[in-house]
């Protein structure tokens, strides 16, 4: 971040801490796809990650003077919509163990390739691994996904977790690990 848009930052969220929702808009619309592509890779629906960065970007405008002018605002937003997808993993863990929950919704990728058998395969193959990757414990599919999908250094994860960067590299290891015994059938 350049010194221009540190303080372009710092000045919106001291204009979003008083109130003003276009500063607020300013300041996080910038971080919504990511936040979005986050969310969907932990709870492998997009209906849901919609969901769930729209309730953390609400939480975050009604706690809004715990925004800190030094510190950037999207490491906040990350940990801020990671809570929120965890909310929603454990409801629906609970809603699962009382027979509530219907089929999840499987995934689909876009391909402009001529052959719908080779598509048909990549689906398979994708929906397989995004099951998978559901099925990984919290902490070692957080640690997988902010590092390995959405591109965060290790320190950056361990940060925004509040672990050390070795425990960051250990579930990462542990998360492939049992990924790679699971598929290795497939």
């Amino acid at each position: 971040m350049t010194q221009a848009q540190s303080r372009s930052e710092t000045a919106l969220v001291e204009d979003a801490r008083r109130g003003s929702k276009a500063a607020y808009g300013t300041l996080v619309e910038p971080h919504i796809a990511r936040l979005i592509a986050l969310a969907t890779r932990m709870l492998a629906s997009p209906h849901q990650a919609e969901d769930a960065v729209q309730d953390g970007l609400a939480s975050v405008w009604v706690a809004r003077h715990r925004l800190d002018p030094d510190r950037p605002v999207g490491p906040f937003l990350t940990t801020v919509v990671l809570n929120k997808c965890r909310d929603r993993l454990r409801k629906r863990k609970a809603a699962r163990f009382f027979g509530l929950e219907s089929d999840p919704e499987t995934l689909a990728i876009v391909d402009d390739g001529p052959d719908p058998q080779e598509i048909a395969i990549q689906r398979q193959e994708l929906q397989m691994l995004a099951e998978e990757i559901e099925r990984l414990p919290i902490r070692l599919r957080e640690a997988l996904i902010l590092v390995s999908i959405d591109g965060r250094s290790q320190a950056e994860a361990a940060e925004l977790l509040g672990v050390s960067e070795k425990a960051i590299e250990t579930r990462i290891y542990r998360a492939r690990q049992k990924l790679r015994d699971r598929l290795e059938n497939f």
